[in-house]
C-alpha cells in the first residue's frame, strides 16, 4: 500500500449529488499497477461513482497534463457501492512515483447521503459541480474541503517485494499541528527517512490515525480496540504496526487506572501477533498545560509509559515522551516541539518523533 486513511461517517454537504471531489493524497512507495479503494462503509444507501480519475497534482486543484488516467471497476467506468462496502479499481497500467501528491477525483451520481471519509486530512482538497474529473486546469473546482471523501487506500506493486507499515492512533498520528499540505505528519517524515535508507522500496505506509479517537470507547470513529482489525490487520500486506493511542482516554477519564490502557494494548498485541504482524509500542506524549490535564491523569500516563518501556510486551518500543518533553518541566512538551494547545506537536515535533524510530525495528518478522 502506498497510501491509506481510516474512514468514519462525515455529514454530507447539501445537494452533494452530481459533484466532483478531487482528493489530494501523498504516496509513500512508488510502483506500477495502481489500484484505488473507494469506501461506502459508513453510508446508508448505495452510492454511484462515474467516472473516477487519478493524476499527479500540479498546483492547487490542477493536475499535470498527460499524467491523469481514468480508473475502471471490472472494466466499467462506473461503480455502485452498497452501504457498508468498498470497491477496488482495476490495476492501472501506470508507474506511480514515490513521495508524490496524487489527485483522485470522484464524480457522484445521485444523492449520496452521509459521506464516508476521513475527518482531518491536514490537506486541502477541492470540489466542483457536475463531472469535473477530466478537468486538468483545476478551474472548475471552486470549493475546498479539509477532509478526504470516499477514497480509502491506494495500492501499487513496488519494484521489489514490499510490505506495509501501519500507523495506528489519534490526532497525533493524524498530524494535527503540522503544516497543512506539507506532508509533515510523523509517519510522513518517517517514510522520508525510510526512502533515504537501505529500506527504500521495502515499505509502503498507511496512516490509520483518527483525530479525537479513543482506544477504549467510541467517539470520533469506533474505539481503537474495535477498529484495529478493520483498519490494520485487514489491510493488505501489513508487516508492522506502530501503536500510539491513549491520551484521549486519559483526558476524558476513560482510563481510570494504568491497567485500563495496558490491558487494551495487550489485546491489540495478541491480535496482531496472531496474524503475524509486529507491534511497535509508542509512549504517550506529555500534555501538561493543555485542557483537562491533572496531576492524577499524569500519574497514570507515567505508569502506562513505564509499562510500555519495560514490560517486553511489544516487539519494540519508540519513546516519543523522551524526545519531545521539556527537560525542565517533563509534564509538558518542549516549547520547541509543541503547538500552542500543549497537546499536539508541531512539524518540528513530528520530526523529532520520526527521528526517534530505530529503523532496524523494521527487520521484525513474526511470520518466520
Amino acid at each position: 500500500m502506498t497510501w491509506g486513511a481510516s474512514q468514519v461517517q462525515l455529514s454530507s454537504p447539501e445537494n452533494f449529488g452530481d459533484m466532483t471531489v478531487r482528493n489530494l493524497v501523498h504516496t509513500s512507495v512508488g510502483g506500477s499497477g495502481l489500484q484505488a479503494t473507494l469506501s461506502n462503509a459508513e453510508g446508508d444507501r448505495p452510492v454511484t461513482f462515474s467516472p473516477v480519475t487519478v493524476g499527479v497534482q500540479s498546483v492547487g486543484a490542477a493536475v499535470v497534463p498527460g499524467r491523469q488516467h481514468q480508473l475502471t471497476f471490472e472494466g466499467e467506468a462506473s461503480v455502485t457501492i452498497e452501504p457498508g462496502e468498498t470497491a477496488q479499481s482495476d490495476a492501472l497500467d501506470w508507474n506511480v512515483p514515490a513521495d508524490t501528491t496524487l489527485a483522485v477525483s470522484v464524480h457522484t451520481v445521485g444523492d449520496t447521503g452521509p459521506v464516508t471519509g476521513h475527518t482531518f486530512a491536514n490537506q486541502v482538497s477541492h470540489t466542483a459541480s457536475g463531472d469535473a474529473t477530466g478537468d486538468v486546469s483545476g478551474e472548475a473546482f471552486d470549493g475546498t474541503i479539509n477532509n478526504w471523501y470516499w477514497v480509502e487506500a491506494l495500492t501499487v506493486q513496488p519494484p521489489r517485494e514490499a510490505s506495509t507499515l501501519a500507523f495506528f492512533g489519534d490526532s497525533i498520528t493524524d498530524g494535527v499541528g503540522a503544516t497543512t499540505g506539507a506532508n509533515l505528519r510523523w509517519p510522513d517524515q518517517l517514510a522520508d527517512r525510510i526512502a533515504n535508507s537501505r529500506y527504500v522500496h521495502s515499505y509502503g505506509v498507511t496512516n490509520q490515525g483518527i483525530s479525537a479517537n479513543r482506544l477504549l470507547e467510541d467517539g470520533t470513529g469506533d474505539a481503537g480496540i474495535d477498529r484495529f482489525t478493520r483498519d490494520v490487520l485487514d489491510e493488505p500486506s501489513v508487516s508492522t504496526v506502530f501503536v500510539l493511542e491513549g491520551v484521549n482516554d486519559l483526558r476524558w477519564d476513560l482510563a481510570d487506572t494504568p491497567e485500563d490502557l495496558t490491558d487494551a494494548y495487550s489485546q491489540l498485541i495478541s491480535e496482531a501477533h496472531a496474524e503475524g504482524v509486529c507491534v511497535v509500542g509508542a509512549t504517550i506524549l506529555p500534555f501538561g498545560g493543555s485542557s483537562r490535564w491533572t496531576a492524577e491523569r499524569e500519574e497514570i500516563r507515567l505508569e502506562v509509559n513505564d509499562w510500555i518501556r519495560t514490560s517486553g510486551a511489544f516487539d519494540s518500543v519508540v519513546d516519543f515522551d523522551a524526545v519531545v518533553r521539556d527537560p525542565d518541566n517533563p509534564v509538558e512538551m518542549d516549547p520547541r516541539y509543541g503547538a500552542s494547545d500543549h497537546l499536539h506537536p508541531t512539524s518540528e515535533g513530528y520530526a523529532q518523533m520520526a527521528g526517534a524510530v530505530d529503523l532496524t525495528t523494521l527487520d521484525c518478522d513474526r511470520t518466520r
